[in-house]
């Protein structure tokens, strides 16, 4: 038995051991105060940029996910910094983490240019939840602002999903963005009725109505002599939210007002003319 246990072997081994404790324990040491502290400054880092968005009043999902980015971001860096200070290569996993994020960003490439879009929309604010707009061919209420889509609801409650790639990239009209909007209407008249008379029949109903506005003074104008009527374009400018109910309603009672004053409204005609030859 003593023959097989060489004394100089553990003596060997025991140096080797002590050297190695020597030299990893206090890196070992000091990597998990580093990792302790970097956790806690990271915390803090996090809370005051959750407390800087909330007084820049940012959209909560995009101030969620930033949080949630730079978190994951800080902590990844600070992983590959304590496993660098035990000793452990990180040469070959970053470069492994950068061909595998260069991969995942090459397949979803559409869906970061929606992320992308969702981070300027939610950012610049071009509308908000609750505006009437219309961008990418379509019209709709917006009732919610994700990250990837925006979701529109269309006046007669049909679902449509916008990609914020393309939404952030084409033409918006909102058209919610201001309090005040100007109401037009084209009305026509006969060629053979009084103008004048249409008109004051038409600022009657404009001055009897409460909700149009004084300033700016609503207008009956002469546009257009068409093919078949005299075209008056009417001007006045409303709430917002009071267009579209006085759009309705101030066309009916144009439209009764014109009958009760014997106003004919023509439809397009043509008069057709038989000559007879004499000869």
């Amino acid at each position: 038995m003593d023959d097989l246990i060489n004394p100089e072997q553990v003596s060997i081994y025991t140096a080797r051991a002590v050297e190695l404790l020597m030299l990893y324990v206090p890196r070992f040491v000091l990597a998990i105060v580093v990792l302790l502290a970097g956790l806690w400054i990271i915390s803090r880092v996090v809370k005051v940029m959750n407390k800087g968005m909330q007084r820049s009043k940012m959209e909560p999902t995009l101030a969620h996910f930033l949080q949630s980015l730079v978190s994951i971001g800080l902590k990844a860096l600070l992983l590959i910094s304590v496993a660098s200070m035990v000793g452990i290569a990180t040469t070959s996993f970053i470069a492994v983490l950068a061909a595998a994020g260069l991969a995942v960003g090459l397949a979803l490439q559409g869906s970061l240019g929606n992320f992308a879009g969702g981070a300027l929309i939610l950012m610049f604010r071009p509308f908000k939840v609750g505006d009437y707009i219309t961008a990418q061919g379509v019209s709709g209420t917006v009732t919610e602002m994700q990250i990837f889509n925006t979701i529109l609801t269309t006046p007669d409650n049909v679902r449509i999903i916008v990609p914020n790639g393309a939404l952030s990239n084409g033409t918006i009209t909102n058209f919610s963005a201001e309090t005040t909007r100007r109401l037009d209407f084209v009305f026509g008249i006969d060629y053979r009725d009084d103008i004048a008379r249409a008109r004051e029949v038409i600022m009657s109903i404009m001055a009897d109505e409460e909700k149009i506005f004084n300033v700016p003074e609503p207008q009956v104008l002469l546009s257009n002599l068409g093919d078949s009527a005299v075209e008056l374009t009417v001007r006045a400018w409303v709430y917002a939210d009071d267009y579209w109910p006085l759009k309705f309603e101030l066309t009916e009672k144009v439209k009764a007002a014109f009958d009760r004053e014997g106003i004919r409204i023509p439809f397009p005609q043509r008069e057709l003319h038989v000559y007879q030859s004499t000869g």
